[in-house]
């Protein structure tokens, strides 16, 4: 009788078995998971916070590039002048005459003109073009103004490319070319992911151009039609949308093919995180540290908003240059991917598709019906970029003083009753005016943040005026009162005067890191729950879970902090009370986060981002102050979580944390209501789970419900 022997028997002695193997296989895979749901999340907040804080904590001034027009020793005086005011601040052009400097400003060479005036003239003009960067012309003017009134002239001020009456803040070009870059560089690395037999050059390439033109539309679809914050130009937009999502989109392909899913990090910090401050979309360049001005030169995001910046208010003046840039960058990424698919043959001709990583994008199991499964992917990008145009962009778009609580102080509660009357008559609207006899309790209400300003009227005792404001409860809004009031009291024939109660500290000029710094919370606690769901799905039960995000929501804020303080400069001490708050925010906003988790797996994403940052940040008042957008988002601001991030960091920052208490309540209500809510689903679906035939079983927890 012949005996066969088995494979323990012919096992050589020494080596791991099949079934060692294996395990050992699914132990480095198991800790590569635990690694990931850490340092995915950790890369991500971590170079977008970094990247915004350092860019655009304290702009200032830097080589901003200035022309002066007139006679010529007049000007090179001038121009020597201003750059021994601050070298670093200026570049100065002498030009010969006053129509090739205008011609220089409407072609965004310079960022404006100082035009003298002919011997025995008084009167200088500076030039500023609004269209080209609404912030930029308060800082040309501050620049050039006071060497003006130096040389003993008097000045005025002209805009040569203001901005339309549909869009007022110049946002428009911005969010559009935001959501443009999103739809670009988003959907690749999910899709190598999911569904990577997409991804092969001859099927990737047509469905890209496709996606391209259905965001095109989209982009149009809302911010003309729907909104209005984009008037004509139609053929234009959506030449220049299409372009920009199939150029990101090919440069991602590219780094998908080199990088794997990790190319959404490197996507994500050219396209964004270095992108957005070198757009010159929302700040100025010139405002940047140097290497802003040259990124700003080929990166994708500046070349799209530059390429709509020029089409809707330059009349295409310079847009082939940008649009060269899109295009060069299509081109070669879709060559170069050629080349990486050749070389990948040549090693490997029987290299077969990538292993699926993220079977489903939902809490259910993996759809049988491609069509089903293919939907899902292109819906989680296509709802990501509705969202951004239509909430972000719709509330901040025309911004404007609506019912602004503003004081008005008299001498007695009559005559304040009285200036309110006559005030709100002149003022439609604009201002929510409280009368107040108290000069000290107008001071208070300003001081704890009830009021945005007061408005002192002359008394005998004090002839002048007095504007009591306060920078670090919102620039915008200060910068709105100071505008109106200074109207109204040259109206009423008083000199004006104004108290700031709260000034911006100079590493925080632009009043942002209170934003940043909270955003780095909220992004902290959504984005761990989001990668964990994918990663290390076991991770997610209960039990694991608050531990692990307990452990998270200390590292984080640690980290946030030390990226503020120490890294970048934006902020001075407050270690305790801001290392406390955001743990707090951070934990609070991840069990939040996991309730749609756990009903929606990766398309959790949607509603939490929509919640937290796209209705939170326009609410939050960090950006713009909610009294000059649409009123539901002064109600948001005193529910959601973001804006109690950014009050909580303002307030301890500049108020002595008076407010962080009324805020952390905010917060612990949120995560109280959401693990309510958790443990509720968990609960249903395990005793769903009872019932289910023993097949079922060992079903992952969070797909249940599909079942």
């Amino acid at each position: 009788m012949t005996t066969t022997a088995s494979p323990e028997t012919e096992h050589p002695p020494g080596e791991p078995t099949e079934v060692e193997a294996a395990a050992a296989r699914a132990r480095k895979e198991q800790i590569g998971r635990y690694v990931a749901m850490i340092l995915l999340p950790f890369l991500m907040v971590g170079m977008m916070i970094t990247g915004y804080l350092a860019a655009m904590h304290a702009p200032s001034p830097n080589n901003m590039p200035i022309a002066v027009a007139g006679p010529i020793q007049q000007a090179d005086q001038f121009a020597a002048a201003l750059e021994a005011s601050d070298p670093s601040a200026v570049d100065v052009r002498v030009v010969s005459s006053e129509d090739e400097a205008r011609q220089l400003l409407l072609g965004r060479e310079v960022s404006g003109v100082v035009s003298l005036p002919a011997t025995g003239g008084d009167t200088a003009t500076v030039y500023t073009a609004s269209a080209a960067g609404a912030a930029q012309v308060s800082t040309v003017t501050g620049l050039v103004a006071p060497q003006v009134l130096e040389q003993g002239l008097n000045v005025t001020v002209e805009d040569l490319a203001p901005l339309p009456a549909h869009d007022t803040a110049g946002l428009a070009a911005m969010f559009m070319a935001t959501a443009l870059m999103l739809a670009g560089y988003m959907p690749l690395s999910i899709t190598l992911s999911n569904s990577p037999e997409l991804l092969r050059f001859r099927r990737v390439v047509p469905l890209l151009a496709g996606w391209s033109a259905l965001i095109a539309a989209l982009v149009w679809l809302v911010t003309g039609p729907i909104l209005g914050a984009v008037e004509g130009h139609t053929a234009a937009v959506l030449g220049i949308s299409w372009l920009a999502v199939f150029s990101v989109g090919s440069v991602q392909l590219f780094l998908t093919r080199i990088f794997g899913p990790m190319a959404v990090l490197v996507g994500m910090l050219f396209i964004m995180v270095l992108g957005v401050p070198a757009s010159n979309m929302g700040m100025s360049v010139y405002t940047l540290p140097s290497i802003y001005a040259t990124l700003h030169g080929f990166l994708p995001t500046a070349a799209t908003g530059e390429a709509l910046r020029s089409v809707l208010y330059f009349g295409g003046d310079g847009l082939g240059s940008h649009l060269i840039v899109l295009a060069l960058g299509a081109a070669l990424a879709l060559l170069a991917t050629l080349g990486v698919d050749a070389l990948k043959r040549r090693r490997s001709p029987d290299g077969g598709a990538p292993e699926v990583s993220m079977a489903s994008l939902t809490a259910g199991p993996r759809p049988t019906s491609n069509k089903v499964r293919y939907a899902t992917l292109a819906f989680f990008p296509f709802a990501m970029v509705v969202l951004m145009l239509s909430v972000m962009l719709g509330a901040m778009y025309q911004p404007a003083p609506r019912d602004m609580p503003v004081a008005v102080v008299a001498a007695s509660s009559e005559q304040a009753e009285q200036a309110v009357v006559g005030l709100e008559q002149n003022l439609g609207g604009l201002f929510d005016l409280r009368a107040v006899d108290s000069v000290d309790e107008a001071r208070q209400l300003v001081q704890d943040r009830t009021v945005v300003a007061a408005y002192v009227l002359p008394s005998a005792d004090s002839p002048t005026a007095t504007l009591i404001t306060s920078q670090a409860a919102g620039m915008s809004q200060q910068q709105a009162v100071a505008a109106v009031f200074t109207q109204v009291a040259q109206g009423q024939q008083v000199p004006l005067t104004t108290q700031d109660l709260a000034p911006l500290a100079d590493s925080d000029s632009s009043g942002t890191v209170s934003m940043y710094i909270a955003m780095g919370w909220i992004m902290s606690g959504f984005m761990i729950i989001v990668v964990a769901s994918s990663a290390a799905p076991t991770v997610m039960k209960l039990r694991t879970l608050l531990p692990v995000l307990a452990g998270w929501s200390v590292f984080m804020s640690a980290v946030i902090w030390t990226i503020a303080g120490p890294v970048v400069g934006a902020i001075d001490g407050h270690f305790w009370q801001l290392f406390g708050t955001g743990i707090v925010a951070i934990f609070c906003t991840a069990l939040f986060t996991t309730v749609f988790a756990r009903l929606l797996g990766l398309l959790a994403v949607i509603p939490a981002v929509a919640i937290l940052m796209f209705l939170g940040v326009p609410a939050s008042g960090g950006a713009m102050s909610v009294y000059m957008e649409p009123e539901i988002f002064r109600v948001l601001h005193g529910i959601l979580p973001m804006p109690a991030a950014v009050e909580s960091v303002r307030s301890i920052l500049y108020f002595g944390a008076d407010t962080v208490g009324s805020h952390l309540i905010t917060f612990v209500i949120w995560g109280v209501v959401s693990l309510l809510c958790v443990m509720v689903i968990d609960k249903v679906r395990s005793a769903r789970a009872e019932d289910l035939p023993p097949e079922h079983a060992d079903l992952p927890h969070a797909q249940l419900s599909a079942v």
